[in-house]
């Protein structure tokens, strides 16, 4: 007889509970990716809808001169400023234009959020998921089609953004909370952080797609990121699993006997319908009920029948109760300034590189990849310390105050070639999305399943909502003061990066006294798995 292969023997010693989480972390993973993958495309075709006219103009005068006095450089040079660049972007005021597309997206992301987590609460999480996710990609081809249609209304672009937006805001709420009903809070930082990666896995997939049409037709950009959303919209639909519950009530239908047994339901008092009609030898209860049956009766009426319940299922939390969470709102106001600065950078470092390193637009695009790279290792590393420590606001805040002084060194050394460009936009992205990356995932579930909570797990949608939600508010401010203050150097974007760095430091300072001066460490290391 054969031996079993060693593969079959590793698949096998799995149990089926470790099967459907795994599914589930590689599914959750998989679809917040693409709403990451659709976002991206903005801050690569930005250089494309606005060209440097100016280079362009000075290599058509020169050609022109060397062809002969036949023809005025003047000629050229009005040719080439009104076809280098997209309308309406092609004004002096481009950067402002620009600011306020990403503004719209991110300003109605940001009001859109503290809704969704209510909304997400009391709907079915795969549906609402679904959705939102085929909406969005709608609404991504939408802004793609601009191209194809040759459409140059601002309001338009604006529009397409505002909406894309508000359905975007279904994403967070809803995979959060599926990854924090299958995992419990045993190494909660290390498994969110290292599944967080997905942010920085979708914008180096997005970057690479937009990046790839980007010079020649960059409305595929966003058509080709939009249909992979709403595939994935589709595959959400299908497979997602929201609780392990789901998969308890589904088993314990399926496991009657191979004849189904005739129920009638019979109705109680209060107009209660969970007392029905039982014939002999089944044995089979409901999931939430437990039947006292006489042994011999064929069926028991309605009377004597005792229905043992479970509790009621606990109601969704209000906002106002939420924010009443401890640490809720210091951990929402950092990551308001955190998430400032880390939207900054996914927004603004592809044009940023195309005029500090004077790459093209393929080029700045496929660089500012490593930012992301560097966010992938900051998410994982801030889990596994804050797991070690059970410290999660000191954490966040070692990193807050690395990451300030290397945001400077970065505006030093981007100026002085490739090589230390590269090292530095690793370095920035592991310390400035590490805290971002803790907050939005390790520290929302476990604020969201806070003991004060008495095991209310309905709150986690809501708390997730206005911790990202309150981020996205920073995360709207940024690309606009980096549109804005960019007219005046780079230099004083930069020092707005900084600035909010040490403010997001400040908020915490509060909890990070608290956790050093507690008298009893909680290390999160051990395995804890939560109860469903």
């Amino acid at each position: 007889m054969a031996t079993v292969p060693p593969g079959i023997r590793l698949l096998v010693s799995f149990d089926r509970d470790q099967w459907y989480r795994a599914l589930t972390f590689i599914l959750t993973f998989l679809l917040y990716t693409s709403f990451h993958l659709s976002r991206k495309p903005i801050s690569i075709v930005k250089s494309e809808l606005h060209k440097n006219c100016s280079s362009v103009n000075e290599l058509a005068t020169i050609a022109s001169s060397s062809s002969g006095s036949g023809q005025p450089p003047s000629l050229p040079s009005l040719h080439t400023d009104m076809d280098c660049s997209w309308k309406p972007f092609d004004k002096r005021n481009y950067k402002q234009l620009l600011g306020a597309m990403d503004y719209s997206f991110l300003c109605a992301y940001a009001v859109g959020m503290y809704l969704s987590g209510i909304i997400g609460e009391r709907l079915p999480i795969r549906l609402y998921l679904t959705v939102g996710m085929l909406t969005s990609g709608l609404f991504t081809c939408l802004f793609g089609l601009g191209y194809v249609y040759n459409i140059h209304s601002l309001g338009f672009y604006i529009f397409v953004q505002v909406a894309n937006g508000l359905v975007q805001t279904t994403g967070w709420p809803s995979v959060v909370t599926c990854i924090s009903n299958w995992f419990g809070k045993g190494r909660r930082g290390l498994i969110m952080g290292l599944w967080n990666s997905h942010t920085s896995v979708g914008n180096i997939l997005g970057s690479l797609i937009a990046g790839y049409w980007v010079s020649s037709n960059w409305g595929m950009s966003f058509i080709v990121p939009g249909i992979i959303i709403a595939v994935m919209g589709v595959v959400c639909f299908f497979f997602l699993i929201e609780h392990p519950n789901d998969l308890k009530s589904m088993y314990a239908q399926s496991s009657s006997p191979g004849k189904s047994v005739p129920t009638k339901r019979w109705t109680g008092e209060n107009g209660h319908t969970e007392m029905y009609m039982q014939y002999k030898d089944n044995k089979t209860q409901s999931y939430d009920t437990e039947l006292l049956l006489p042994r011999d009766s064929v069926c028991v009426p309605a009377q004597p029948v005792v229905v043992v319940k479970r509790e009621s299922e606990p109601s969704a939390i209000s906002f106002m109760g939420a924010l009443r969470i401890p640490g809720v709102i210091e951990f929402s106001l950092c990551l308001l300034f955190a998430k400032l600065v880390s939207y900054t950078f996914l927004f603004w470092l592809p044009l940023y590189i195309t005029k500090a390193a004077h790459l093209d637009a393929k080029k700045a695009g496929d660089l500012s990849t490593l930012f992301d790279v560097g966010g992938i290792v900051g998410g994982i590393l801030a889990g596994v310390i804050s797991d070690k420590l059970g410290k999660r606001a000191t954490t966040c805040a070692v990193m807050l105050l690395l990451a300030a002084p290397t945001l400077y060194g970065f505006s030093m050394i981007s100026e002085f070639g490739l090589g230390p460009t590269i090292g530095m936009l690793l370095v920035c992205g592991c310390l400035v999305n590490g805290p971002y990356s803790l907050i939005t995932t390790a520290v929302s579930a476990d604020l969201g399943t806070h003991k004060s909570l008495k095991g209310n797990a309905r709150a986690l949608s809501t708390v997730t909502a206005i911790i990202d939600g309150t981020g996205s508010v920073g995360a709207a401010l940024g690309p606009l003061l980096a549109g804005l203050l960019s007219a005046g150097g780079w230099d004083r974007v930069f020092y707005m990066l900084m600035t909010a760095d040490f403010l997001a430091l400040l908020l915490l300072l509060r909890l990070v006294t608290k956790e050093l001066t507690s008298t009893k460490p909680r290390p999160i290391s051990a395995v804890e798995l939560k109860e469903h």
